[in-house]
């Protein structure tokens, strides 16, 4: 560690002594049926919006939290997976996990850690380097974590606590608490996009661009990426820069997005007030941010576009593939393209019930179709099946009753989107959601407290100072 970033985590511990108060311990943990104290919260996730979530917590005195994320530690999140960009497509002054402490920025690390002038001449921050600050952002404020534990089931506990069952390498445990969240990105409660006409094919010939590509063996052959969003650039930039002696990109639509609607949206005023608008707006909003594709940069087309061998094919939905001796047949609307392996860059769809630590309540969970109908020019069956959540990220209940307890499961991740706009697993919404999240949670526990708080108060009897009264003379 150099001198300035030992001074920057000295600063960083200072400025959070600052601003500390109200400081004062106000939950007490709950018993959980093992015996043990229960969680107050656990976070299932540690990216950046979970290790954000933690932060906030701990601002907040509840402190009695745990992370667990299934990934070794420095590999949580998409940056040194299944990222294949060469840099984040935020622009670098956008701020997140800091919950605007200056010192917690990536600008202050990135500064401490290259120096001023290469922030000054910085583009965009390298996805490997945005991985470094979320390590130091974890180490420095510093959120417990548990690596290697992937949470498996959700369910309800005696006492109002939620039971998580965790596997680990140490086999299986329980994990009690009072809240969960669920801080579990892209593919939070659903699962990635294989276009159905691509379904029966096997992995070998056909793959989501977030399942482990081993691009190197790629080389010399035909890559087809079907998607036009901006990572499906991105697979496609990489098999062409490891050697791939064709690429082709299939657009569906007759026209790849350009616009990218999340840089418009990015005010103060739509991040936090978008979801008190009531559902007609809210659905209007979503429904022409979400069919969009995600816009790219372009420094991203350029990528693709400097390798003569890369050619984009617009209008060019896939209608049949048929899987061959020599790899696949790809059937469009203007004609067959043959291809040795198809990468998928066709994003994701909400489904509960493929989702194994939900498998207790998936059935029961509300979504936009249960509680909206839009009208006749706006209707999405995908989109309307996103859960449809109340005003602090909690699960709502399709039939009321049913599984009251999910109303203690709150979902930050893509899940969210439709209710709260951009927020969960996005940077440039996290200043603004985490703190709503956070005032969800807290708020929760408060209220099941208020009787514990009221005997508390009712029994306060600490003087504040002391008051020495005159002698009465006699006579007087």
């Amino acid at each position: 560690m150099n001198d300035a970033l030992t001074a920057l985590e000295g600063r960083v511990h200072a400025d959070l002594a600052r601003i500390a108060h109200p400081d004062a311990a106000w939950l007490t943990p709950k018993l959980g049926p093992d015996g043990r104290p229960a969680l107050d919260v656990l976070v299932v996730g540690a990216g950046q919006s979970g290790l954000a979530t933690a932060f906030g917590l701990i601002r907040s005195q509840v402190t009695n939290i745990l992370v667990l994320d299934r990934s070794d530690e420095g590999r949580e999140g998409p940056w040194l997976t299944y990222a294949r960009m060469q840099t984040l497509r935020s622009p670098k002054h956008f701020t997140g996990p800091d919950l605007d402490i200056p010192s917690l920025t990536y600008q202050s690390w990135h500064e401490a850690r290259f120096g001023e002038q290469d922030w000054r001449t910085l583009d965009l921050i390298p996805r490997e380097r945005w991985a470094d600050y979320l390590l130091w952002f974890r180490r420095v404020v510093s959120v417990p974590v548990r690596n290697g534990c992937e949470v498996i089931e959700i369910g309800a506990a005696a006492g109002g606590l939620l039971a998580a069952q965790v596997r680990s390498a140490a086999g299986l445990d329980t994990v009690f608490a009072r809240k969960i969240v669920l801080a579990t990105g892209q593919e939070g409660m659903g699962d990635w996009i294989i276009p159905e006409p691509l379904r029966h094919l096997p992995s070998s010939l056909c793959v989501h661009a977030a399942q482990p590509i081993d691009f190197a063996r790629l080389r010399g052959r035909k890559v087809a990426v079907i998607g036009a969003g901006a990572s499906a650039f991105d697979n496609a930039a990489t098999a062409l820069e490891e050697g791939a002696a064709d690429v082709q990109l299939f657009c569906r639509r007759a026209e790849i997005q350009l616009i990218q609607p999340y840089r418009w949206l990015t005010f103060r005023g739509f991040l936090r007030h978008f979801c008190d608008l009531d559902d007609a707006w809210r659905w209007r909003f979503m429904r022409a941010v979400l069919e969009m594709r995600e816009g790219f940069p372009q420094a991203t087309y350029d990528r693709c576009a400097q390798h003569t061998n890369f050619r984009l094919l617009e209008d060019a939905p896939i209608e049949a593939a048929t899987a061959t001796d020599r790899g696949v047949i790809l059937q469009t609307p203007s004609g067959a393209f043959p291809a040795d392996f198809v990468i998928c860059g066709t994003g994701i769809d909400m489904n509960f019930a493929g989702r194994r630590e939900l498998q207790n309540c998936a059935a029961n969970i509300a979504t936009w179709a249960d509680r909206y109908r839009p009208p006749a020019d706006e209707q999405s069956p995908r989109l309307g099946r996103y859960p449809y959540l109340a005003d602090n990220y909690a699960l709502m209940e399709r039939v009321a009753g049913a599984t009251p307890w999910i109303a203690d499961i709150h979902v930050f991740a893509i899940a969210s989107t439709m209710s709260f706009g951009a927020s969960g697993s996005s940077i440039n919404a996290m200043t603004t959601a985490v703190p709503k999240l956070v005032y969800g949670l807290t708020r929760g526990l408060f209220r099941a407290d208020i009787e514990r708080h009221w005997a508390s108060f009712s029994a306060y009897d600490v003087p504040q100072a002391v008051v020495v009264r005159p002698a009465t003379g006699e006579g007087c």
